[in-house]
């Protein structure tokens, strides 16, 4: 570089503001005027040390926001986060902003043990003891959870299976010993009455006839209005043999073929929706088997107890505490709910704040400390708030309340079964519904049987009783002595299929013009297996206009049954086999005259087409007439248990 070149390298960096100085230093008193010329270690440190300090502040409180205060210990006190108490009345419905009001409906969920005094045979000596029974009336499940997530679908070839007869029973109760208390056991022996005992005449022959002529010619009536008829009465009452006719008598029967709905029908929104549970915990006991039993998992469990591990109180939680429970879908599952966000209260008129604590569900699956919510007033029952569009169908419901209240999964099969041919499983529950059971208490070295169970749809109630005839066959029945199995399945496929197209005149989806639709559409993929309806014959079993792959079966007493749209039959049927009901005869197609994969499911009683979905069919099995009284005596024995007070201890109030 020449002398030329080095003076325009100066001036270029003159201009860029550079100048010689002397090298930096650490020593501030080097140089005639430091001019900022020196390092200062001190202030280096401070200002590596505040960034260092900055960055744990940051990290430390976005961990804490996200991950909750499942790692610090913080004062119970310090962690009071309750909004301010709103006294003005607020609706329960806090989870929409919509004007209309959802409706609220009370809940019960009562479990009590009753006792009663039973005569049993062992060994072939009578003994009378003590026999505690389970007892449970419980409102419906208007909310799936995932406490009935895992329940298996719906399917009616598993009903009948489960329909099977069951072993005869050892408990042997007796209506002479009710109402008898005994501590222990106590044997009893029967003799020959003396020949020389003769009983005191108690009444005379005339005054016996006197009391029945007076009974006879009496009149008894009721300010009630009298129900409808659907059949004659099928013998003469007391009244009837009166001397004098009285006014105020009118005939009794059941109605037959009526649907009774409720007078107004609600309609929910599309999809699932929110929905808020309000309940007493009665009994002092883990808090996890309380919160299991309203739809929280083991891992939600402990989540939740981990959480409250420093909002607690030190001497626990008291008698009577209520929650308040918010339930939202879950998107991997939208046919359960779960628990959004649970509140617990003190009891109303205890020491402290009503408010102890809130956990709610954040987006990471997580549960973590939340802000109570607007503070509402809690009703002397436990109540739900109900979303119509989240109503369970009657078949989850059940399974729902069954394990709630800790029957086991066989039991709950059986009441499903007993059921399954007088109501729709796949219909939707009702606000109200309820149901009703009564087994023998669990006692060592015997297994716990179901006695009763009564089931209440839209204000129609169906009991069952169970009874053993003396010929060992046990089964139960209805008061009028029938068995809850029809001869007939309304749904003979697997899963029971979608209902698509109703029995009834209609606008034919291919032609366009109305016609009656003489059968039920039930849609299912193609390949779902159909079975028979019932014990019979086949008598068609080939390709007919319109139904494409059909199949007719012949039943007794006139009763008959189509299939349609088969895609193929099962092997090795044809005219004149005869086929059990379950037998598999086809599958599911969309041959002839169809717009997709369904099964077109008719019945006919002597040759007329009725809806297989509402007609009342003919029960399998009636109570012969010579079992008939001690079945009544039965039936009263179970009112009687089912109408006593509980015992002073009771498992389980109300969870």
């Amino acid at each position: 570089m020449n002398s030329a070149q080095r003076h325009r390298q100066r001036s270029l960096l003159r201009a860029s503001g550079f100048e010689d100085a002397p090298a930096l230093t650490v020593q501030s008193t080097d140089g005639e005027i430091p001019q900022g010329r020196e390092l200062s270690f001190a202030w280096l440190t401070g200002t590596v040390m505040t960034g260092l300090t900055s960055v744990l502040l940051m990290g430390a409180a976005l961990y804490v926001s996200f991950q909750g205060q499942d790692t610090f210990s913080t004062a119970y006190a310090a962690l009071q986060l309750a909004a301010p108490r709103i006294d003005q009345p607020v609706s329960t419905d806090l989870t929409s902003k919509s004007s209309r009001l959802r409706p609220v409906a009370a809940t019960r969920s009562d479990r009590e043990v009753v006792e009663a005094s039973i005569r049993q045979l062992v060994d072939g000596r009578e003994i009378i003891k003590n026999q505690p029974f389970t007892r449970i009336r419980a409102t419906l499940a208007t909310t799936a959870t995932s406490l009935s997530a895992d329940a298996p679908a719906y399917d009616p070839v598993a009903i009948l299976n489960a329909t099977r007869p069951l072993q005869a029973m050892a408990l042997d109760l007796n209506a002479d010993v009710y109402g008898t208390d005994v501590d222990g056991e106590v044997a009893v022996r029967q003799a020959a009455m003396p020949s020389n005992f003769v009983p005191a005449r108690a009444i005379t022959d005339q005054l016996a006839a006197d009391f029945v002529r007076g009974m006879a010619d009496a009149t008894f009536f009721t300010d009630a209005p009298a129900p409808a008829l659907a059949y004659a009465a099928l013998g003469p009452s007391l009244a009837a043999l009166a001397n004098t006719p009285g006014n105020g008598i009118a005939l009794t029967g059941i109605a037959e073929n009526v649907t009774i709905v409720p007078k107004t029908t609600l309609v929910g929104d599309k999809g699932p929706g929110r929905t808020e549970r309000f309940l007493t915990v009665r009994e002092i006991g883990p808090l996890s088997d309380t919160l299991v039993r309203n739809g929280f998992t083991r891992a939600q469990v402990a989540m939740v107890e981990n959480t409250l591990a420093n909002l607690i109180p030190a001497s626990g939680l008291p008698a009577g505490i209520r929650l308040r429970i918010l339930y939202g879908p879950l998107t991997s599952d939208p046919n359960s709910l779960v628990p959004y966000r649970m509140s617990i209260y003190r009891p109303e008129g205890s020491s402290g704040d009503r408010h102890i604590a809130t956990v709610a569900l954040s987006d990471s699956g997580q549960y973590v400390v939340g802000l109570q919510p607007d503070w509402v007033e809690f009703p002397q029952e436990d109540v739900e708030q109900i979303n119509v569009g989240n109503l369970p169908t009657i078949y989850r419901s059940i399974w729902e309340t069954g394990r709630k209240h800790d029957l086991d999964d066989d039991t709950i099969q059986r009441v499903i079964a007993m059921f399954a041919y007088d109501v729709d499983m796949t219909k939707r529950v009702s606000a109200g519904d309820t149901i009703e059971f009564l087994a023998t208490g669990e006692i060592p070295g015997a297994k716990s049987d179901l006695l009763y169970v009564a089931l209440n749809l839209a204000g129609t109630k169906r009991e069952l009783y169970r009874f053993t005839t003396p010929n060992g066959t046990v089964d139960f029945f209805d008061p009028s002595g029938e068995t809850g199995k029809r001869f007939l399945n309304r749904r003979p496929l697997e899963g029971g299929g979608t209902l698509r197209s109703r029995f009834g005149y209609r606008v034919h989806p291919i032609f366009k013009t109305r016609r009656l639709h003489t059968g039920v559409d039930l849609a299912a993929p193609t390949g779902t297996p159909i079975y028979a309806a019932g014990d019979g014959i086949i008598t068609y079993y080939r390709w007919q206009s319109g139904y494409g792959n059909k199949v007719e079966i012949q039943h007794v007493n006139g009763y008959e049954t189509a299939y349609g749209h088969m895609s193929r039959y099962a092997d090795g049927l044809g005219v004149g086999s005869q086929v059990r009901q379950g037998q598999l005869i086809g599958y599911v197609g969309s041959t002839g005259q169809s717009t997709g994969p369904h099964l077109h499911f008719e019945i006919l009683i002597n040759g007329n087409y009725v809806d297989a979905l509402s007609v009342k069919l003919p029960k399998d099995n009636v109570l012969a007439p010579q079992h008939r009284e001690a079945f009544e005596q039965t039936m009263t024995q179970i009112d009687e248990l089912m109408a006593r007070d509980a015992a002073p201890v009771t498992v389980a109030a109300a969870n």
